[in-house]
């Protein structure tokens, strides 16, 4: 049997792009910082998002039905500090600058790309819910050079990735 402890290591090892996740709604507006984000298809658009069943926010992310993905570059490691914390909701959206699409879940303004959805399923595997979510709208990069690095998480720490131009 393979120890929790054991696989926590080895995932540590998978590079994993850093999102800010958000909702609003009758529960209220909550954010975290997640990992575990994916693409499940293109038709319908459609991509998942893993979250921790303990984490204070997930009635109200269950309870709203719609969430946002945020994806943050490298000038957003202190937000996604920030929503990893212990700090109240209201505190977590001081940081940043917050807009709004289709759903009303927040849209962080200057994010890589964020995906407005709504949560068509909701799977429990073990600690986790697997939210399983319709994009409904995309708010594009602002600036369309490409040349912003993304944060990333990579053996517990933060790391940029991005275009390197080269002399």
């Amino acid at each position: 049997m393979i120890e929790a402890t054991d696989f926590r290591d080895a995932m540590a090892l998978l590079p994993t792009a850093v999102n800010v996740i958000t909702t609003n709604g009758p529960s209220g507006t909550h954010g975290f910082t997640a990992s575990a984000v994916c693409s499940v298809t293109d038709t319908p658009p459609t991509l998942l998002v893993c979250m921790n069943q303990a984490a204070r926010s997930h009635e109200h992310f269950v309870d709203n039905r719609v969430l946002s993905v945020n994806v943050l570059g490298a000038q957003h490691e202190h937000l996604s500090n920030a929503f990893a914390s212990k700090l109240s909701s209201d505190e977590r959206f001081e940081q940043g600058v917050w807009t709004k699409l289709v759903t009303g879940a927040p849209i962080l303004k200057d994010a890589l790309v964020s995906f407005d959805c709504e949560i068509e399923h909701i799977q429990e595997v073990g600690t986790h819910s697997v939210l399983m979510c319709r994009v409904v709208a995309i708010k594009p990069p602002e600036s369309p050079s490409g040349q912003d690095e993304s944060l990333v998480y990579f053996n517990r720490a933060y790391h940029y990735v991005g275009q390197v131009e080269l002399v």
